[in-house]
């Protein structure tokens, strides 16, 4: 069970933020009110939210989940692979520290995002991208090993980071769409298939026996549903434009 989230408010800047979705400049009002809503459906899911001010420095700062991993026995602050992200570390260093005693660090030659790590357990995937190298996997799991955890890289070619194509639902559940469907370390979850065209549902999140599904999927809000799931949609469509997903933008611990 989760218990905490930590968020940060978009900035006016967003509209400069790294992206390849072709969709358009994001619209920042709408963005905010989304942001709310957001903040809204992690409250309904049972957790506190620490909301972190806007920061107009980084344009991709409100996506809090790539400079840390939160794990039940320590934090990690990464040392993301997008040059224009790293000083989003320092940005949120103090406030992962507020929760935990011990805060450990990923240092260059090694590069990872944390949009890139899926938990399972105990169990910590960390996908080898544009951004995660395989330094910083190693790093990493040398890490999580430190405190009694472990961790395995898998390779990706279609998607930005790992969580792009992946959630894990708990219970051995495990949404997945392209080239996850394959690949063997996936195999031994039951796998909700997204379809192609949904696929940005895919980044759907599990908090506290609810999942949060990106709004206007209705396909995999029924499948999801069918398994088991209470689901809360939540409108990203902004984030979106920008390379964003719901897991994205919060940490949760």
């Amino acid at each position: 069970m989760f218990k905490n989230a930590i968020v940060r408010k978009p900035c006016k800047a967003m509209i400069e933020g790294l992206s390849d979705a072709d969709l358009g400049e994001p619209d920042f009002e709408k963005a905010c009110a989304q942001h709310d809503d957001y903040i809204e459906a992690l409250k309904e899911c049972g957790l506190e939210v620490m909301v972190l001010e806007a920061n107009e420095d980084y344009p991709d700062s409100c996506f809090v989940e790539d400079p840390a991993l939160m794990t039940p026995h320590c934090a990690i602050l990464t040392n993301p692979g997008a040059i224009s992200r790293r000083g989003e570390v320092a940005l949120i260093k103090d406030a992962v520290s507020s929760f935990y005693e011990n805060v450990e660090r990923i240092i260059s030659p090694g590069f990872v995002e944390a949009g890139d790590i899926m938990m399972v357990g105990d169990h910590y995937y960390i996908g080898l991208s544009a951004r995660t190298n395989q330094q910083g996997a190693d790093q990493m799991i040398a890490i999580l090993e430190k405190y009694g955890m472990t961790g395995s890289v898998v390779t990706l070619s279609e998607v930005l980071h790992l969580k792009t194509g992946l959630g894990y639902l708990e219970n051995n559940n495990l949404v997945a769409c392209g080239e996850f469907l394959a690949k063997p370390e996936f195999q031994k979850y039951d796998i909700i298939e997204i379809d192609p065209q949904m696929s940005y549902s895919a980044n759907s999140v599990w908090i506290n026996a609810t999942v949060l599904v990106p709004k206007g999927y209705s396909t995999t809000v029924q499948a999801i549903i069918k398994a088991g799931y209470a689901v809360r949609e939540v409108n990203v469509s902004e984030y979106r434009k920008i390379d964003g997903g719901l897991s994205c933008l919060s940490l949760r611990f």
